[in-house]
């Protein structure tokens, strides 16, 4: 006698779970093993274990991060948010203006992107005041996170539970069908952080000073018709720079106090990126400047453990086969006043790389460095902003009033923004977060398997046994707060994959609306407050923020309390 499916079923699923947890192997590797597993025992038939890939939820899961980074590429976001935080108001109305803005990018793009684009204003916001990033980038990470549950598009899981929701009933969750749970936590969250949250972060200085206009140590070429030392210290002065070092290229010692001859370098410091400069004094940048048009200069600094240490200073071109480059330096190079060639990175140093914004979202992680501010962004083409804004708009019109699939508005939008020369044809795939698209692929059909094989309803009604007799919001909120105790040790993903199927169960047995619980798991699954490994926005702002592990239950156990009572609430006396 074979063994029961539900139990192995559930037995795959805390195989997952103890390796998710041990966070020891990649997300998506878990995932296919997980997967593997479950065609092994004969709990998923072969012909549909790779069927995850044609969901719909993952095809519209690609489809809207291509749209996001068309959007993110376009710089329309970065001027929106550097536009609307320009105020004089107190600081607690600042963090509430960045938040908000924050919130409403995530609701339509990539909640990581939403983060990227208004971190440095949050950071700069902080600074201004007087604060450390510390009151600002947290409050920050929260409010992207929550901005992701008021869309269909807004968050990954949002789409998972909409497809369980389809397989039941035979249609998903409509685009703004969670806008309004979704839009009434996060207003309640965000007012919490503006006036509470922040003040129970502790105060640390982080070494994240000077976000605007920072100085920078880098090499320019003397053209044959320069001027000696002095002629170029006033060329230099007058385009509001100072002369470090002359030097002749390949020589070892410094040729201080003589003049600059034909191809000779010098070592400037100054406000101004190297090419603005060299134009102002007619002299030649060392390094080209990227002409994509995403490119970007981004201020970082080094952390402990980055494989950069104790290399030269071309070592970033080196591992990114020219895509980046180390164009400026920090502090320590305006007191070495040494060739930036010759000097080694060492922990703390500040590295200004320049390079495709998309190149540099890959290796700032891999290369643990910490993302200071962003500087030198092409300009905006509002035209071609304004194509891209129109074109997602439609889609999004399409999906919310004429019943269109999201799969297929989605996926023509962001077929046309390429096809209409709106963005790089290469950047297409670049934008895709291809771990997450397998995480999601892979886990569906697991997740399907925990239904199938009845493994959800013996949990359900082992629940239901201990919730006989409670009312409905009881149900609900500790649905919601299993979820959010999930979240926070497993990817929201996974999270919403083994409980939606479980909500849908428990609201049968228990007799009240199915989309009352798929709501409440959608609410659990996004409300990762409690550790920073619950969320990838929570470990970006981590470093930059100077935070401990416990800081995030510090400001976050109170969110998500207050988040699991109103979503309670919400759901259990109005109408949705």
């Amino acid at each position: 006698m074979g063994l029961d499916p539900a139990l192995l079923s559930a037995a795959v699923l805390m195989v997952a779970l103890v390796l998710f947890v041990s966070d020891r192997m990649r997300h998506d590797l878990i995932a296919l093993i997980a997967l593997i597993l479950c065609v092994l025992v004969g709990i998923v038939a072969p012909r549909q274990a790779l069927s995850g890939f044609a969901d719909p939820a993952v095809i519209t899961v690609g489809a809207v991060l291509v749209i996001g980074r068309a959007i993110e590429l376009s710089g329309i976001a970065s001027v929106f948010t550097g536009r609307l935080t320009k105020s004089r108001a107190p600081f607690e109305v600042q963090l509430m203006i960045v938040m908000v803005i924050g919130a409403l990018l995530s609701a339509f793009m990539n909640n990581i992107a939403a983060l990227v684009i208004a971190m440095p204003v949050a950071s700069k916001l902080a600074i201004d005041a007087k604060r450390s990033p510390t009151a600002a980038l947290m409050p920050l990470a929260f409010a992207t996170i929550l901005g992701g549950m008021t869309t269909l598009i807004g968050t990954p899981p949002n789409l998972i539970l909409s497809s369980i929701r389809r397989d039941h009933v035979g249609e998903g969750f409509g685009f703004f069908d969670m806008s309004g749970i979704g839009v009434s936590v996060t207003i309640v969250g965000l007012i919490y952080m503006a006036v509470i949250g922040f003040r129970l972060l502790p105060e640390r200085r982080a070494a994240v000073r000077g976000v605007d206009n920072p100085w920078r140590v880098f090499e320019l070429i003397v053209p044959e018709s320069s001027a000696g030392t002095a002629g170029l210290r006033e060329t230099l002065r007058q385009a509001g720079a100072r002369l470090l070092k002359v030097y002749e290229p390949g020589e070892r010692r410094w040729r201080s106090g003589q003049g600059a001859s034909p191809g000779r370098r010098i070592v400037v410091l100054s406000r101004q990126n190297p090419w603005t400069l060299a134009e102002e004094s007619g002299y030649t940048a060392v390094h080209r400047r990227d002409d994509s048009p995403d490119a970007v200069t981004v201020r970082t600094a080094v952390a402990h453990g980055s494989f950069l240490i104790g290399r030269a200073y071309d070592a970033v071109a080196s591992q990114t086969e020219g895509r980046l480059s180390i164009v400026a330096a920090g502090p320590r190079a305006a007191r070495a006043r040494q060739p930036l060639r010759t000097m080694e990175i060492k922990p703390g140093d500040q590295l200004f790389i320049h390079g495709s914004a998309t190149a540099i979202a890959e290796f700032i992680p891999n290369a643990r460095l910490l993302e200071i501010g962003r500087h030198d962004l092409q300009d905006v083409d509002f035209r071609r902003a304004g194509m891209i804004l129109a074109i997602f708009i439609a889609s999004i019109i399409a999906t919310a009033f004429f019943d269109v699939l999201p799969a297929i508005a989605f996926v023509a939008a962001a077929a046309a923004i390429p096809a209409l020369k709106l963005m790089p044809a290469e950047e297409i795939y670049r934008s895709v977060d291809w771990p997450v698209m397998v995480l999601l692929a892979a886990m569906i059909p697991v997740g399907q398997s925990f239904e199938t094989t009845g493994a959800a309803s013996e949990v359900s009604a082992w629940l239901s046994v201990v919730l006989d007799g409670a009312p409905v919001w009881v149900s609900l909120f500790t649905l919601g707060g299993i979820t959010l105790l999930l979240s926070a040790i497993l990817n929201n993903v996974a999270t919403a994959i083994i409980m939606g199927p479980l909500a849908y169960q428990i609201a049968e047995i228990q007799g009240f609306d199915s989309d009352e619980a798929l709501l409440m798991v959608l609410v659990g699954a996004s409300a990762a407050f409690l550790t920073p490994i619950g969320h990838q926005n929570n470990l970006l702002v981590m470093r930059p923020g100077g935070y401990l592990f416990s800081d995030y239950a510090r400001m976050g156990a109170p969110l998500s309390l207050l988040i699991l009572i109103v979503a309670t609430l919400y759901l259990s006396f109005l109408p949705f």
